[in-house]
């Protein structure tokens, strides 16, 4: 079966500015897959050249098994994009958006409204369903705009920067989402530039870094090139005093827990704490780096 998504020498320039530097990306089908980066590291760009609203200037990308140049109809078929912003209509319910895209995807009328009342209750705008939509919070709008993605189901779902904009209960809410949506078989393919939203739902994550793959892997498998856990040794008003590094076993552990009991009695009121990598310290290491091979 072909991956869901394969992208092999992607490059895209707008005027002198090179957005796009030979992207080589595979994502698995049923696989929830991250493109991290800074804003104006060509995220939206990849986006919009898997979905076929924009040509690459070179390369190729296949979804589905369809090629996005060649043949876009077969593509926009299999997928769904939700963009930066959500794309409904204020002035009407939920009810009736999501109605009104069901028509317009070709459902006759009482297919439309049976999906309608499933896709509303799916993403739990049930109470709000009658509601106009300029009523609604970031997070219903949010909601609103995924539900309308699944009018038909989709092969693969792609997410432009999802949460941008929502508060942090909102975002956590949508993530559940997400994650529903990927345990029932939908490949996702996101982009954002929160790195914690990276490491709760991407089995693998790409780090983009001026148009180009930095380092492509699994969460866990980036941290590890980070280096292992550090024992931090810290005031009592939480100033880091002293870090040792270690490889997080027991003995490595009482090995910088005794090197630190040397220095405690220096400071009254110390603490220990142990610090793990995080994407924060990859993904600050990799956009200093040159770009490094997939560990997956």
């Amino acid at each position: 079966m072909n991956p869901a998504v394969e992208v092999r020498g992607l490059h895209k320039r707008f005027g002198r500015n090179a957005v796009v530097s030979g992207l080589d990306i595979t994502v698995e089908r049923g696989e929830v897959f991250a493109l991290l980066g800074p804003n104006g590291a060509g995220k939206t760009t990849t986006i919009n050249i898997l979905t076929t609203l924009l040509d690459a200037d070179s390369g190729t990308a296949a979804v589905a098994g369809f090629d996005t140049r060649t043949q876009r109809v077969e593509v926009q078929r299999r997928i769904s994009l939700t963009g930066q912003s959500a794309a409904v209509d204020d002035a009407l319910t939920a009810t009736e958006n999501v109605m009104m895209f069901a028509r317009l995807a070709g459902l006759h009328r009482s297919a439309a409204m049976r999906r309608t009342t499933e896709l509303v209750a799916r993403f739990d705008l049930a109470d709000a369903a009658d509601r106009p939509v300029r009523t609604y919070s970031g997070g219903m709008r949010r909601r609103l705009d995924l539900a309308l993605s699944f009018v038909v189901d989709p092969e693969v779902l792609f997410l432009d920067e999802p949460t941008t904009g929502l508060d942090t209960r909102s975002r956590r809410d949508l993530w559940d989402i997400i994650r529903s949506l990927a345990a029932s078989g939908t490949t996702v393919f996101l982009t954002t530039q929160y790195l914690e939203e990276a490491d709760q739902l991407a089995d693998r994550i790409a780090v983009l870094h001026d148009g180009r793959i930095a380092a492509i892997g699994t969460p866990a498998a980036l941290k590890s090139r980070i280096g292992g856990d550090t024992v931090e040794l810290h005031d009592a008003h939480g100033e880091l005093l002293r870090e040792i590094p270690t490889d997080g076993s027991i003995a490595g552990l009482r090995r910088a827990l005794d090197r630190l009991v040397e220095h405690e009695h220096e400071h009254e009121g110390t603490t220990v704490t142990l610090r793990r990598p995080s994407l924060d310290d990859v993904f600050l290491a990799l956009t200093d780096t040159t770009p490094l091979k997939e560990n997956a």
